[in-house]
């Protein structure tokens, strides 16, 4: 009997696989890669050829030793590692590593882990696919460039242990953009108008908002636009203008995508990218299901494709019959357009098999396993259902030449939200009793309800809202959002506080010598254009040798200038007027991972530390005494009083020494701004001192 021998990347899958082929096959894991370049060298060779330098990974010889020995003893090698490009190059450094002979060498890929997806694997293996290999080759040296030639500028400009990446740096960026917009926000004074109706003959009031006129919209601006609306109105009679109904369709979801199934599971679930990714390849590996044994549950995880297989969508639909009934079957599947190429060869995240629901497997999986599935499970279902239908209707009411609407919606036809809703959108949409309103209806008022608010400024970034932004852009793919996120995370570049995400002081740094130095390597559309020189490559219209060496001339030129031209960042070893209460000597500025610290210089005799209270200047609003920055547990930058904690003066923005002439509070920076602290006061003036 013939001796087949399949390489996967995971050892749980082993197990799994092993299930499925017969006894004539040996199944064994590469355990993710074999090859990279070397820790200690550039690994690329600049004068042949931009050629790379792979070596063994260190602690993979052993591993590789036992393949080996596996791959003498076959007479066919299936190299099954993960359905994209860095399963195309693991398998390829597998091939080069292992010294297959081409003959006896074939590569399979499945999108899930069933017997059926497996067996069809083995019967439509292929050559390895180079344009693959070489798009991930020219991306992998694209990252190698940036981290080795910039990562030391960063060490001896800054401080050790700082890190640059291509998709990395261009993220950070981003984070800042919106912190930047955010601190430069100025928020404008708005009133909102209710007019609470009681219509004759029924119990329920209607509450209809103010719109303007017949003939535009009106935002009112101040009390006082208010209060002349408010005079024109007064005594006035409410007449109905216009009665509106229709129909709303609301279309039913497309199935998840990588980026689309990290933002829900973030929103949702509250899971990080890294958490959902972990969980997603937990399930898709396989679980050992009671009565199964390990099983696959969802198809691959890294995608941007809405593709559905034929098979898949034939069971779904069927079951969906069963369950739902006839009527409930979509007719339509909407397709997403999307201006990028989609890698269609995968398909987008579903069940393995949708008969297996969420409620038969529940006791074989974890709580998060559970919630992260049962997401999946009614996405993918109610993508194959029909969509939602509302009634609606809308009225327009008028009252002394201005306008006031009131509409509401109800489902009438729950379509796909039988399987899924969204989000928190109500059955019904809307107050009051519209249904039994006519034109003839008589209105009286019954209160006017008026309220000041203020226009809020962009939100912070969260993990799922940067995810989105990324995609959007063309930044990166499905398989880098969470190790990007998680690397700025980790190098404390950026924190997370109740989801938002905030640069950290250490971040600034490194982003503003980024910008400095390499703008193009944090320029968003050079970065989304490298992503479509490398699709190109995978399409084999364009020589991954080409992108690569069209790359690298500049960044050496950029790395160069900037050795010379760029400052360090002098923020070690500044000393103070703090005398070190154990020796005596004067104290000086450190920076760690959380940014600025006062440290004895005598280390390491002398180890005290504190923390450092940069004053900026300007007296406390409350108390007098100095305003100094303070940092949040996690390290998030804010102003407070040096006598803290017994004055509790804090502000996210940095106070002014200048008075507010309006209310005469205190005054706040914003961008090239001044503003009165107080919302209420909105008052606004120029920052001379920022313009100069």
């Amino acid at each position: 009997m013939a001796k087949n021998l399949v390489i996967v990347e995971s050892p749980t899958k082993v197990k799994t696989i092993k299930k499925f082929l017969g006894s004539s096959y040996t199944v064994a894991a590469s355990n993710g890669h074999v090859r990279d370049f070397p820790k200690s060298q550039f690994g690329i060779d600049v004068e042949h050829d931009f050629e790379p330098k792979y070596i063994t990974i260190r602690g993979k010889g052993e591993l590789l030793a036992s393949l080996r020995k596996e791959v003498k003893k076959a007479d066919k090698v299936y190299l099954a590692t993960d359905p994209d490009r860095e399963g195309e190059a693991i398998s390829w450094h597998l091939a080069s590593a292992l010294k297959l002979d081409e003959k006896k060498m074939r590569r399979i890929t499945f999108n899930e882990i069933t017997k059926n997806a497996v067996k069809a694997s083995l019967k439509n293996a292929r050559d390895i696919d180079m344009d693959l290999v070489d798009a991930q080759q020219a991306r992998r040296m694209l990252d190698r460039m940036v981290g080795y030639e910039i990562s030391p500028l960063l060490w001896e400009k800054v401080k050790r242990g700082l890190s640059a990446g291509r998709v990395q740096s261009v993220v950070l960026r981003l984070i800042g953009d919106r912190e930047d917009e955010i601190n430069a926000f100025i928020p404008e004074e708005y009133w909102t108008l209710n007019a609470v109706l009681n219509i004759e003959g029924t119990k329920k009031p209607l509450e209809a908002s103010f719109y303007g006129t017949d003939k535009k919209k009106i935002t009112i601006g101040s009390a006082e636009e208010l209060e002349k609306i408010l005079a024109e109105i007064k005594d006035k009679l409410y007449e109905v203008k216009e009665i509106r109904t229709g129909e709303r369709v609301r279309k039913a979801p497309l199935p998840f995508t990588t980026s689309t199934l990290q933002q829900e599971a973030s929103k949702v679930l509250n899971f990080s990218t890294q958490k959902t990714m972990r969980i997603a390849q937990q399930l898709y590996e396989g679980i050992d299901i009671k009565g199964n044994g390990t099983t696959g549950l969802i198809t691959y995880l890294r995608t941007d494709s809405v593709r559905i297989a034929d098979e898949a969508d034939a069971a779904a639909r069927k079951f969906v019959e069963e369950q739902y009934g006839e009527q409930y079957v979509g007719k339509n599947t909407q397709v997403k357009g999307s201006g990028k190429k989609i890698q269609d060869a995968h398909e987008a995240i579903r069940p393995s098999d949708i008969s297996r629901t969420p409620v038969l497997v529940k006791e074989s999986l974890s709580r998060d396993q559970f919630r992260l599935y049962q997401l999946i499970w009614k996405r993918f279902t109610a993508s194959r259902m029909e969509n939602a239908v509302y009634e609606t209707k809308s009225v327009k009411i008028g009252v002394g030449g201005y306008l006031f609407t009131a509409s509401a919606s109800k489902v009438v036809f729950d379509g796909f939200m039988a399987a899924y809703t969204q989000d928190s959108e109500d059955d019904e949409k809307g107050s009051g009793s519209l249904g039994n309103i006519t034109k003839n209806s008589v209105l009286t008022l019954k209160e006017l309800e008026k309220k000041q608010h203020f226009t809020q400024p962009p939100a912070h970034y969260t993990e799922a809202a940067l995810v989105k932004s990324l995609e959007e852009l063309g930044i990166g793919r499905p398989s880098t959002y969470a190790p990007t996120i998680t690397t700025l995370l980790a190098r404390r570049y950026v924190v997370k506080e109740n989801k938002n995400i905030y640069m950290t002081e250490l971040g600034e740094v490194v982003n503003n010598m980024m910008k400095k130095a390499f703008p193009s390597i944090v320029d968003v559309n050079f970065t989304a254009n490298m992503e479509s020189l490398l699709d190109m490559v995978e399409e084999g219209k364009v020589n991954w040798k080409t992108v690569v060496s069209n790359f690298y001339p500049d960044l050496d030129e950029a790395v160069r200038e900037a050795r010379k031209d760029l400052e360090a960042v002098k923020i070690e070893d500044e000393v103070t007027d703090i005398i070190c209460e154990n020796c005596g000597r004067n104290m000086v500025i450190k920076y760690g991972p959380h940014g600025k610290f006062l440290a004895c210089p005598g280390f390491p005799e002398c180890r005290n530390t504190k923390p450092y209270l940069e004053k900026v200047g300007v007296p406390c609003p409350k108390c007098g005494k100095d305003v100094v920055i303070r940092k949040t547990k996690k390290g998030r930058k804010y102003y407070g009083c040096e006598s803290h904690p017994e004055c509790d003066f804090m502000s996210w923005q940095k106070p002014s020494t200048q008075k507010c002439p309006q209310c005469g509070g205190y005054m706040l920076e914003r961008g090239n701004k001044l503003m009165c602290a107080d919302e209420q006061c909105g008052f606004v003036k120029n920052n001379k001192s920022r313009e100069e």
